[in-house]
């Protein structure tokens, strides 16, 4: 299967317009490119359920700070396209930065509290510059459905909050979390970590258990669960932590007990690279991340 490529918003309209005109339901699967099997498993969820598959491919200037990594962040067009293509994607949308963001440029989507916490402390700016793309692409691509992964568990909230407020007529999908064999998240990042810090990076999902086993006999302490993965990470040579956090799933805001759905989130620095994982803590739908003993380091 091959997949068409389309570089301006008029491309990509005429070629949604053609898929609606014979009949099909659109998806989309935003993406930054440097894909890897969380994206693919994307593409093919949106490929089971629509006709036609837009994968958008945009490395989004506005939402990296002044010292992050906009200019090393890993770019694989071709690679991208031909896994895209393998998943069963119909259209890869790649623009240039002045077809989103053209000259003159200068309204910017906040969603205000949720953008501020977490991701967001640590990282001012980066979800007004998340909830701008993200609309600018439903726009121009006008989907039935999109996608996204659960990793990035706070974008996620953000898009169900900007497309409810704004009466965006679009579903919002979330594919859970693809990890390695030894539990680690997948992330265009990962390509980043030497050797030695890719084995250290695998102290996220250790921590992670640990919260997960604590929950699961009945530890309802958030403090409790933010001291043990905070401890876990700290005690990992060469991981710098930036946040162990126990929020209220649907506000993001801290929690003292756990009485409803949790997000457990993490942030955590290897060298210059920073990753970031999640799981969410509920009674009906258990753990959704395992890996090693919690009490073992590797």
């Amino acid at each position: 299967m091959t997949v068409a490529v389309a570089a301006t918003a008029g491309e990509v309209r005429r070629l949604v317009g053609d898929a609606r005109r014979a009949g099909f339901k659109v998806g989309l699967v935003p993406t930054m490119g440097a894909l890897h099997q969380g994206h693919a498993s994307l593409i093919r969820q949106a490929r089971a359920e629509t006709g036609c598959v837009v994968v958008s491919i945009f490395v989004n200037p506005t939402q990296f700070g002044p010292n992050e990594d906009l200019t090393r962040y890993p770019r694989s067009l071709e690679a991208d396209l031909t896994l895209s293509a393998a998943c069963g994607a119909s259209v890869a949308f790649v623009p240039a930065v002045e077809t989103i963001y053209p000259p003159g440029f200068r309204t910017y989507v906040e969603v205000t509290g949720l953008q501020d916490v977490l991701e967001g402390e640590s990282r001012p700016g980066h979800f007004r510059g998340v909830a701008t793309v993200v609309l600018k692409l439903l726009i121009l691509v006008q989907p039935d459905v999109a996608w996204f992964g659960h990793k990035d568990a706070q974008q996620v909230r953000i898009i169900k909050q900007l497309v409810r407020d704004l009466d965006v007529p679009v579903e919002i999908r979330v594919g859970p979390t693809v990890r390695e064999s030894d539990g680690l998240a997948l992330s265009s990042r990962n390509q980043y970590l030497a050797p030695e810090q890719r084995k250290a990076a695998t102290a996220l999902v250790r921590a992670l258990a640990a919260a997960t086993s604590l929950y699961e006999g009945g530890e309802r302490r958030a403090d409790t669960i933010a001291t043990t993965m905070a401890g876990l990470i700290r005690a990992t040579p060469g991981a710098s932590l930036d946040y162990a956090a126990v929020v209220d799933s649907d506000t993001l805001e801290p929690v003292v007990t756990l009485r409803g759905p949790a997000l457990v989130a993490l942030a955590v620095r290897f060298g210059t690279t920073r990753l970031i994982d999640n799981v969410l803590l509920t009674d009906e739908l258990g753990p959704s991340v395992t890996g090693p003993s919690p009490g073992r380091q590797s």
